[in-house]
C-alpha cells in the first residue's frame, strides 16, 4: 500500500473515531498531494514525490514550531508538534546524528582535497541522505567536519 492510500485509510479511521486533529492533519497532507499533482499538470505522483511532499509538510511544521516558541505561543507550538508527529509516521525512519556523522565522514574522505568545501560536500552528501535526515542537521555536521 502506497503512502497516499495509507493516509486515505487512516483518514477514514480518524473520521470514524472523531479524532479532529488527525482528520485535519491528514486532510492537509492529501490537499498538498493534490496541489503537487496540479503542478505536474495532472500527472500522478510517484512514491518519492509523495514522500517529498510529506517532508515539506513536516519541515513547515518545524518552522512553525520555532516561530510559535519565539512568540511565546506554547499552545500553538504544541498543536504543530502533534501534527508533525502524525505526518512523520508516513516518512521513512530518520538517521541518527551518529549515523549521519559516519556517512558524512566517509563521503568527505572520498572527496579530493581541493574539492573539500561546504558546497561540494553538500552536493555529494545530500543525494545519499535525501529523505533520511534533516538538511539543516546535515549542513551543521558537514560544517563541523570540514
Amino acid at each position: 500500500m502506497g503512502v497516499k492510500e495509507q493516509i486515505e485509510a487512516d483518514l477514514k479511521e480518524a473520521m470514524k473515531a472523531r479524532n479532529q486533529l488527525d482528520v485535519d492533519t491528514l486532510r492537509s497532507a492529501l490537499s498538498a498531494f493534490g496541489y503537487k499533482k496540479v503542478e505536474k499538470n495532472g500527472q500522478e505522483l510517484t512514491e518519492e514525490e509523495f514522500q517529498a511532499v510529506l517532508q515539506k509538510q513536516v519541515k513547515q511544521r518545524n518552522d512553525s514550531i520555532a516561530e510559535y516558541n519565539k512568540a511565546g505561543r506554547a499552545e500553538l507550538a504544541a498543536k504543530e508538534v502533534s501534527e508533525r508527529e502524525i505526518l512523520a509516521k508516513y516518512l521513512p525512519a530518520q538517521k541518527s546524528e551518529a549515523e549521519i556523522r559516519e556517512m558524512v565522514r566517509e563521503i568527505l574522505d572520498g572527496l579530493p582535497p581541493d574539492g573539500r568545501n561546504q558546497g561540494n560536500a553538500m552536493k555529494a552528501v545530500m543525494p545519499k541522505l535525501k529523505g533520511l535526515a534533516d538538511g539543516n542537521l546535515v549542513r551543521q555536521i558537514v560544517g563541523e567536519l570540514l
